[in-house]
């Protein structure tokens, strides 16, 4: 018996992922009361729509373009990889699935528009990034190795921890510029892990990410090398005096990266054994960065 499309829809948004968006736009806020910026809280969670809704046109896009080009039949499904394969056993729910994607973009860019006509043209740069970062991510951005590479994290880091501090204070600022490199850091190093175990389907259907193009180990060492840049990132901020020393709890769940990193060389070609380290690294992306928001908060 095939599921409602209802169930359908919801399976394709991807709901497990979608607390990411509302971590970015916390630590932005986080900023804005760390600077004692006046926060009007209605606000707030006018972005925290807008977030959400750009994450779920983001996954429901994406999963209508790999049903259509039928990378969704032949991945394997993990709880961090391979897709919902909602649409693999309701394909009538297609339409619904992309009519979801478009109407929830739509809701992004409403909003963002809302927040340019009252406020001026400050997050105009920002929207008009992230728009095409949405748009793009599944039938362009998949096909060009360092992009792809970056979108999560320039999504997930500098556009929606950014943008949400200058909704608002109405303002740029260089701690919210330095602080969503952790999240624009540890974004891409979550897609990138994730991307291990599909290597071969993706490239059936024209993907070319990192693991494709340079090889699954090259990734890992990509994957490495942003452990180190994230810890010390917080390293350079707690001795710079520009994070709060409470900032230094942050740190021992970033050095489980080396060891997911580990994991990950030695298991890159067994996604049953990389599960436990997929997990870890999630666990990494969504905790560190909210970490950093707390420990700004109670500074």
């Amino acid at each position: 018996m095939r599921p409602t499309t209802f169930k359908t829809i919801i399976g394709s948004m991807r709901l497990p992922f979608l607390i990411l968006a509302p971590v970015s736009v916390f630590l932005g806020l986080s900023v804005a009361i760390t600077l004692q910026q006046p926060i009007q809280y209605s606000d707030f969670v006018l972005v925290m729509f807008g977030a959400i809704c750009a994450h779920i046109s983001v996954n429901t896009l994406n999963e209508y373009f790999d049903y259509k080009t039928g990378l969704d039949t032949t991945t394997v499904k993990t709880p961090f990889s391979g897709g919902s394969g909602a649409l693999v056993i309701n394909p009538d729910a297609l339409k619904a699935v992309l009519n979801v994607g478009i109407i929830s973009l739509v809701f992004t860019m409403l909003i963002g528009l809302y927040f340019i006509l009252k406020h001026g043209l400050l997050l105009l740069p920002l929207g008009l990034v992230g728009v095409a970062l949405v748009l793009s991510y599944t039938p362009w951005l998949n096909q060009r190795p360092w992009l792809c590479f970056i979108a999560p994290g320039l999504g997930f880091g500098p556009l929606m921890v950014v943008g949400t501090y200058v909704v608002l204070s109405q303002e740029y600022h260089a701690l919210v510029w330095y602080v969503s490199l952790l999240p624009f850091l540890l974004s891409n190093n979550l897609l990138l892990l994730n991307q291990l175990p599909d290597i071969e389907p993706d490239k059936h259907v024209g993907r070319r990410h990192l693991a494709i193009a340079y090889g699954p180990k090259f990734a890992v060492w990509v994957y490495l090398v942003n452990v180190v840049l994230a810890i010390s990132l917080v390293l350079v901020g707690l001795l710079s005096k520009t994070l709060p020393m409470l900032s230094a709890m942050c740190l021992p769940l970033l050095v489980v990266g080396f060891w997911v990193s580990k994991g990950a060389f030695k298991h890159h070609g067994n996604t049953e054994k990389l599960l436990p380290f997929m997990g870890l690294n999630v666990a990494i992306a969504l905790i560190t960065p909210f970490l950093l928001a707390l420990s700004l908060i109670l500074r």
